[in-house]
């Protein structure tokens, strides 16, 4: 007995502490550990094991006064106290039923008999399906309808969701006399323990089908394949998902149907790129148009606008064109467009293209060394205050 913990320690509570105090704790601590709130965790369940051990000696007035007296001795029929020691958790107690206030406390976080069984039978609402759709950039910017193909579970038609054929009878479960749970007791090293479980007969409904409806097999559900379409708003971004209110899986005992949850891919652009609603592109143009200047004709989603480049134009020059760009979804309104400028270096010039070239660089060469002194010599200047 070296391993046992002392049970104030094991509640996390104080010699002194009040009845209230003791079963405040003991609450927290059975519902932390559960093991259906665990399943698996051996850990956990040896916690709670330990927990209700403790709870029922802190609990009773006056097996806590032979704890405090005479510690694990008093209360444990190992160190000689008696077969009506409290040693062993459930074992020395016949289970939950002879547990007073622990079984409620039990009822209270996890449930049992005909609250479980009520709580199994209650309208649930039917899972969430799934899917994904592709669609272009410009379906995307302007919206679309789509249909896609869902697979989902409806309530069965033929026999209503009731499972029956037509005019058979539905009748209470004999196992467990309506109630969707029976109770067994298992044998343990820490004694028997009485526990609730579903009922095997009929999965917890209470209830029992003799003759079983041929299109659902008594299920009340069918899995179908059915097409829906989808209205895709303006502005959806890639991986947006849209939501389809009550078009997913049926629910449960007159529970609502879950949703349908769509999520958008949008295909890349050829030409465009999107960041929020902003959308932005590159356009060329010749030397002789960013020197000179150019009215030149730039694709937009809108199809194409007229824009007067201004004469000297450089290359990366980023000009805006304001309302060109992605709708905000759910609203009128909508972003800009970006447009870079990149400026091309003619290549494979004629004899002739290239005399001229050079004409046109020796016509600005006085000009141009002028400006490159006047850069070199501001950084020279530059150097000698530092």
């Amino acid at each position: 007995m070296a391993d046992k913990r002392d049970y104030y320690e094991v509640l996390g509570v104080s010699k002194t502490a009040t009845d209230d105090e003791i079963k405040k704790a003991y609450r927290k601590a059975a519902k932390e550990n559960h093991p259906d709130l665990n399943p698996g965790d051996a850990a956990a369940e040896a916690r709670f094991k330990e927990a209700g051990e403790a709870y029922e000696v802190l609990s009773d007035s006056e097996k806590r006064s032979r704890y405090d007296q005479f510690g694990f001795a008093g209360v444990d029929p190992n160190y000689g106290a008696g077969a009506g020691g409290a040693y062993g958790g459930y074992g020395g107690f016949g289970g939950f039923s002879d547990f007073g206030d622990l079984g409620s406390i039990f009822s209270d976080f996890f449930g049992g008999g005909a609250s479980t069984s009520q709580r199994r039978n209650a309208p649930t609402r039917g899972e969430s399906v799934r899917t994904s759709v592709v669609i272009s950039f410009e379906e995307a910017a302007f919206g679309c309808k789509k249909e896609v193909s869902v697979s989902r579970i409806e309530t069965c038609e033929k026999c209503g969701g009731s499972g029956a054929e037509k005019g058979s009878d539905i009748e209470t479960c004999s196992n467990c006399k309506g109630k969707g749970s029976v109770n067994t007791v298992r044998q343990t090293v820490f004694g028997a323990i009485q526990q609730s479980t579903t009922c095997p007969s009929c999965n917890g409904k209470g209830k029992t089908i003799k003759n079983p409806c041929q299109t659902c097999k008594g299920k009340g559900k069918v899995r179908k394949n059915k097409k829906i379409t989808v209205n895709i708003p303006a502005g959806i971004d890639n991986g947006q998902t849209i939501s389809l209110s009550g078009q997913g899986n049926a629910g449960a005992n007159g529970g609502p149907s879950g949703d349908l949850l769509v999520t958008v891919s949008v295909r890349p652009h050829a030409i465009f790129e999107r960041e929020g609603s902003s959308v932005y592109c590159e356009i060329p143009v010749t030397f002789v148009q960013a020197a000179l200047g150019a009215e030149l004709e730039v694709p937009t989603l809108d199809g194409k606008v007229k824009y007067n480049m201004p004469e000297g134009t450089q290359t990366g020059t980023v000009f805006r064109l304001r309302g060109k760009g992605m709708p905000v979804i759910n609203s009128k309104s909508r972003g800009d467009q970006y447009v870079t400028v990149v400026v091309e270096t003619p290549r494979n010039l004629t004899a002739e293209q290239k005399d001229l070239m050079r004409k046109l660089g020796e016509s600005m060469g006085d000009e141009s060394y002028a400006k490159r002194k006047s850069f070199f010599e501001k950084i020279k200047e530059k150097i000698n205050e530092d």
